[in-house]
């Protein structure tokens, strides 16, 4: 009989949630809108030492932000396996705990953290590169495979401090299959006897991630690819507690890469190349040091979903732009890649482009109405809609739009010496009065019929093109980049348009 899909994200409350960690949660959606399946957030903050104030409801916003909710967990409304933080659930992990020890396949191990120390540095003196608590090396410690019966319960009974270990098979080869990597084999000689649950009655990442999938009935584990190693620990804890037959199918996800170099993008390289680590912004609580987020830096949520879900996965053929439903619909573990992707900003750049271009005029006008009038213009709804028709084509986020087209609201400030010094000469200006004559005697005043009359003008007296038209546009906008100079008249308006255009050719004759 098979299950409903149930995933979970399920990221520790230790700082704001990294790029990687979106992807995680964006795969863990798809698969379960897909499957017609429940998406949970679980908060495994079982290592209270590192947590950190506020990250959990970062995560929440980031999530919230990337329009990839889940339907059930912290911040989005109790399920039937409340509550959702680990740290809330700690008294529910002892019943794993001594079902594992009475099966003997755990054990209290009572040792100071000054004798671990002193094991290790033992063993490294005899040439062990990396010394650990494993089948070998428990035989020589103080735990209730080596002390007798009554003097461990004297020293439960005490209160003496313990941890409870998982009993490493020794020698065994421990294999499973992923959905991404398919048949994966370790073999338990390279893996250490792991803390399980500590005297302070809460339970290690292991423990309570095992336990919390089994009680949650999840049927898939997607995860990192830092998380592979710990796979057959915890295929064995579903052995060791008799609970194989509910086995999550395990994915582990390839990382994402530096852009340059090798190994995996951390913050760092985000730092130091310039672009956002995190979707949205964050400060640090303890040294306030700030972090700037994709929201914050102008990416559509849409846009940068579409990116991550590309980093690491290709549906197949040439399609990139790709709407959450359209990616529901293609997502399957065969075509998420085994290897890292490489992180590129330009192409995170390209996909905001291509979804501002894709957005309706007005409604590109009604997001861009706070910046209008934070610069004190007044705002138009009409005219704001047709010039973000003209320049959206050339934008990559929405402050691009005011920031590139700032001379539709004001007069220009600069203009491109540089190019003036080569296309203008006193000599022309007879010619561009004409022109701008021509264009005061338009009747039809669009685009349309601007250019008509200019080129009329221009064939009538045997002008070129290209001798007046580049002066036309600096005279306009001072750049030589923008939308047709046709459609800049028409926008600007007959007076506006002509006034502009004597002005700056008076100032480009005294230059």
């Amino acid at each position: 009989m098979s299950r409903k899909v149930r995933v979970r994200f399920a990221p520790s409350p230790t700082g704001p949630l990294h790029m990687g960690g979106i992807r995680t949660a964006l795969y863990n959606y798809l698969l379960a809108k897909q499957q017609g399946g429940d998406f949970i957030l679980r908060i495994e903050d079982t290592d209270q030492n590192r947590f950190v104030p506020g990250a959990e409801q970062y995560i929440i916003e980031s999530l919230k932000w990337c329009g990839i909710e889940p339907n059930e967990g912290i911040g989005f409304g109790d399920g039937p396996h409340a509550p959702y933080r680990q740290s809330e659930r700690k008294k529910l992990y002892r019943e794993f705990a001594d079902k594992l020890i009475a099966s003997d396949n755990a054990y209290y191990a009572f040792d100071t953290s000054e004798e671990l120390e002193q094991m290790r540095n033992n063993l490294q003196a005899q040439g062990v590169p990396n010394a650990s608590y494993n089948s070998v090396t428990r035989q020589y410690m103080k735990n209730s495979l080596t002390l007798a019966k009554d003097e461990v319960e004297r020293r439960l009974a005490a209160g003496d401090e313990y941890v409870i270990r998982f009993k490493m098979p020794r020698n065994e080869d421990v294999k499973f299959h992923d959905e991404i990597r398919q048949w994966v084999v370790f073999n338990t000689s390279q893996l250490d006897d792991k803390v399980l649950y500590k005297s302070d009655g809460m339970p290690t990442y292991h423990l309570a991630n095992v336990a919390d999938d089994y009680m949650m009935q999840v049927t898939h584990v997607i995860r990192g690819e830092e998380w592979l190693s710990s796979a057959p620990l915890h295929v064995l804890l579903y052995r060791a507690l008799g609970i194989e037959d509910v086995m999550p199918k395990f994915a582990h996800l390839s990382l994402i890469l530096k852009p340059d170099g090798n190994g995996k993008l951390s913050k760092r390289d985000g730092d130091r190349l310039g672009f956002p680590s995190f979707a949205l912004n964050w400060t640090d609580p303890e040294t306030g040091a700030p972090s700037t987020g994709y929201r914050e830096r102008g990416f559509f949520p849409e846009a940068f979903i579409n990116f991550l879900a590309l980093l690491g996965w290709n549906p197949g053929g040439d399609k990139e732009i790709m709407s959450l439903d359209e990616m529901v619909q293609l997502f399957s573990f065969e075509k998420v890649h085994k290897a890292g992707a490489r992180f590129d900003f330009e192409k995170a750049k390209w996909f905001n482009s291509q979804y501002l271009k894709a957005k309706p005029d007005a409604e590109l006008a009604k997001a861009i109405q706070a910046q209008i009038e934070e610069k004190s213009y007044s705002f138009d709804l009409a005219y704001a809609t047709e010039f973000c028709r003209l320049m959206k084509e050339r934008a990559t986020f929405l402050n691009d739009l005011l920031e590139q087209g700032y001379y539709f609201f004001e007069d220009v400030k600069t203009y491109d010496t540089e190019t003036l010094a080569k296309k203008y000469s006193k000599e022309k200006r007879a010619a561009l009065d004409g022109v701008t004559e021509a264009i005061n005697n338009t009747a039809d005043f669009n685009a349309a019929g601007i250019e008509k009359s200019v080129k009329d003008y221009l064939t009538a007296n045997n002008l070129k093109v290209g001798e007046v038209m580049p002066v036309l546009r600096l005279a306009l906008a001072g750049t030589m980049q923008g939308p047709t100079v046709f459609d800049m008249i028409a926008l600007l308006g007959k007076e506006k348009a002509v006034s502009r255009l004597k002005k700056s050719l008076d100032y480009f004759d005294t230059l």
